[in-house]
């Protein structure tokens, strides 16, 4: 996005690029209302044009909400009850069957990706609670405000970073908590916390407290927009947007 905003400094930049993403093709319009109108279109030639057609998907509508719903939960654990209850709620129904198909079509058509879950304490990877993704959040904004949803924003933007990078990413647990990433390449192994703002004890506290508990030497992170050094015990902690122009 630099190249298209030489004149912006990174603070502003990064807003931008967590409202609205990093096509190229939006860089050029200033107003808010263009760049959407555009990402709609995207989004558009995306979801109807490539996955519906490509698929024969028949119920429009139920793809439609599923992926909705999908952005609407962006960097959150996939539940295949809670999705079919939130179709009920709505006075729908959809099958596991053909939930899972969608999920395999936005996949294939990387609209979204997904992070396995792995238990660090009993070494193994876990068949649910697996995160998925989006592959730009602007395709979120197109139904959805990115501020007021900030933390799974930078969730998501840290996870597709991790991946430019060239790290196999998973989503971890340790005990009762959560690791947000752990990317491994090159048998070195780097575990992630990102948060938003980190500005009470208890909340640095939260971040921290699952790094603590992981028992080995690898590298451990936590990333927030925080400008001051929170850097504790052995754990590192980076403002995202350093973390990003590294």
């Amino acid at each position: 996005m630099r190249e298209y905003h030489k004149d912006l400094d990174n603070k502003t930049l990064f807003r931008l690029y967590v409202s609205y993403g990093g096509f190229p093709v939006i860089q050029d319009f200033n107003l808010p209302v263009h760049k959407v109108s555009i990402l709609r279109d995207l989004y558009d030639s995306v979801v109807i044009r490539d996955i519906i057609s490509r698929y024969s998907i028949k119920n429009i509508d139920t793809f439609e909400r599923y992926i909705t719903y999908l952005l609407n939960t962006v960097s959150s654990e996939f539940s295949a009850k809670s999705i079919t209850d939130y179709f009920k709620s709505h006075g729908r129904s959809i099958g596991k069957e053909t939930l899972y198909d969608y999920i395999k079509y936005a996949k294939e058509a990387l609209l979204i990706y997904s992070a396995s879950r792995y238990d660090l304490k009993g070494k193994k990877l876990l068949s649910t609670n697996e995160k998925y993704f989006i592959n730009d959040q602007g395709f979120r904004a197109t139904k959805f405000d990115n501020q007021k949803d900030i933390e799974k924003i930078l969730e998501n933007i840290v996870f597709f970073e991790l991946l430019r990078r060239g790290y196999d990413v998973k989503v971890g647990r340790i005990n009762d908590k959560e690791v947000d990433f752990i990317a491994t390449k090159d048998n070195i192994v780097n575990y992630y916390q990102v948060t938003y703002i980190m500005n009470t004890p208890k909340t640095r506290e939260r971040e921290f407290s699952s790094l603590l508990n992981i028992q080995d030497q690898f590298p451990k992170f936590v990333l927030s927009l925080d400008e001051f050094d929170f850097s504790n015990k052995g754990i590192i902690h980076k403002n995202i947007i350093d973390f990003l122009l590294e």
